[in-house]
C-alpha cells in the first residue's frame, strides 16, 4: 500500500477540500506517465502483446488533457495491475508503475506509487554486478529532473514522510 493514512492536503485537489490545483494534479499525473513509461519496455520484453499497461498510461495522458474521464483512467489504472499479478520481478514492478500511473487521475497521491514501482523495475532489471544503490538513486534522480521545477519540494517532501511505506526507494 502507498498511500498514508493522513492525507497531504497539499496533495488533494481543491474541489475534494485540499490545496492541489487541478493544473498541478494534471501536472503529477504526466510526470507518473513518465515514470511509468520509461520501464514500459520490461514488462513488454516479457509480454509484448499485452498492451494494459501501454493503455494506462495513454489514458492517464488522455485524462491529463481532457480527453478521458477520470473513471475510465482508473479503470485502465485497474486492468494494467491486473497484468502484473501473474508475473515477477522488473516486468511486475513496471505494470505496476503503469496502473499506479493512471490512478493518479483519482488520486494525486499514486504518482509516488508510479515512481516508486518504476524505481523497483529498474533495481530488478539490473544486473548482479551493478550497485542497487546506485541504480536506484539514478533512477529517483531522472525522475525528478523530470518534475516541473514548482512541483519538486512538493515532491520530494512527500517522498521523505511517504519513503517507508515505499519501500525505501527514495532514500538518499
Amino acid at each position: 500500500m502507498i498511500l498514508p493514512s493522513v492525507r497531504d492536503p497539499r496533495l488533494v485537489t481543491i474541489r475534494r477540500g485540499g490545496l492541489l490545483t487541478d493544473d498541478d494534479h494534471r501536472a503529477l499525473a504526466l510526470w507518473s506517465a513518465d515514470c511509468a513509461e520509461h520501464v514500459l519496455s520490461l514488462f513488454e520484453r516479457e509480454r509484448a502483446a499485452d498492451t494494459r499497461p501501454r493503455v494506462a498510461i495513454a489514458a492517464v495522458r488522455s485524462w491529463a488533457t481532457g480527453s478521458m474521464s477520470m473513471m475510465d483512467s482508473r479503470a485502465c489504472g485497474g486492468h494494467a495491475m491486473g497484468a502484473a499479478r501473474d508475473l515477477m520481478g522488473a516486468a511486475r514492478f513496471a505494470a505496476y508503475s503503469a496502473g499506479q500511473a493512471a490512478c493518479v487521475a483519482h488520486v494525486p497521491e499514486h504518482d509516488l506509487g508510479a515512481a516508486a514501482y518504476a524505481i523497483k523495475a529498474v533495481m530488478s532489471a539490473a544486473g548482479p554486478t551493478v550497485d542497487p544503490a546506485e541504480v536506484r538513486l539514478a533512477e529517483r534522480d531522472r525522475q525528478l529532473a523530470q518534475l516541473p521545477t514548482h512541483l519538486r519540494e512538493l515532491v520530494t517532501e512527500d517522498q521523505a514522510r511517504r519513503n517507508s511505506i515505499c519501500w525505501n526507494v527514495f532514500d538518499s
